[in-house]
């Protein structure tokens, strides 16, 4: 019954964070703190910094 449940709470979270992925989004934007750690984390990834800089300077 608890593995039922914690599925359900999962699939529904996903579900309102789909619905409402905008909203997150501006949210997280609009906030300097938050911006600032979405985007230093986004381009601590080794995979993304180099994409970036490649598509960026060519």
């Amino acid at each position: 019954m608890g593995k039922f449940v914690s599925i359900f709470v999962i699939g529904l979270s996903g579900y309102l964070f789909f619905q409402n992925r905008y909203r997150l989004l501006n949210f997280v934007l609009s906030n300097v703190w938050l911006r600032r750690f979405v985007v230093g984390s986004f381009l601590n990834m080794p995979g993304m910094r180099d994409r970036m800089m490649n598509s960026v300077f060519r």
